[in-house]
């Protein structure tokens, strides 16, 4: 049972998942309605996760405060209805031919799934075994404050169409660096030429 500074935490975090859950159903009509350049699974498979994520932190949070209810039985049970949707994208990340380019992208996403679901489990059983140990509510909202900024990084990613990860940021902006130079260079090639052509019709 969840009391003193742990339930208000757990309360917190049941309104924000719940409130993040609502929000989720407008971002994805609003990506419906927009140009899309990832395959369907792709987007399946980010809201899917997004909703999962938020659909934990709100189930497990809200059990918790439920007089009399030991929060490591949802937390566990969570953990493996994670684990194992994190093992379905795992098949259809590797089995599809279509998904090869986003196949690195997708496999961060399952890592951290499975890192998140895997500490939530482990956590769940932890305080089944020992329900007495106040210090394990602390490991599990801290995962599910995890959950949360999963599922709101899947939710940002399924709006914009985009990857929000440092390997494809630092990527875009490389892009947009080698893009600039190329214009510039372009620039500076077509002023040379004016600048030649203009000499040449002042020599006599």
């Amino acid at each position: 049972m969840v009391l003193g500074d742990s339930r208000d935490l757990f309360t917190v975090i049941a309104t924000s998942a719940a409130t993040l859950t609502g929000l989720l159903f407008v971002a994805m009509s609003v990506s419906n309605s927009r140009s899309r350049s990832h395959p369907p699974v792709i987007r399946e498979f980010r809201a899917a996760a997004s909703l999962l994520a938020f659909t934990n932190a709100f189930t497990v949070s809200l059990f918790g405060l439920v007089p009399g209810t030991n929060i490591g039985y949802p937390a566990a049970i969570l953990g493996v209805i994670g684990i194992l949707f994190t093992a379905a994208g795992v098949r259809t990340t590797l089995t599809l031919p279509a998904l090869r380019p986003q196949r690195r992208p997708q496999l961060y996403l399952i890592i951290i799934l499975l890192v998140a679901f895997g500490f939530e489990l482990a956590l769940g059983i932890e305080l089944v075994v020992n329900p007495h140990r106040s210090s394990l509510l602390a490991q599990i909202g801290n995962v599910l404050i995890a959950s949360l900024l999963i599922g709101i990084a899947r939710a940002w990613e399924l709006v914009g169409d985009w990857d929000t990860g440092i390997t494809s940021s630092i990527a875009l902006l490389r892009g947009h660096k080698s893009a600039l130079q190329g214009d510039m260079h372009r620039k500076l090639s077509e002023t040379g030429e004016t600048e030649e052509a203009d000499g040449s019709q002042h020599d006599p």
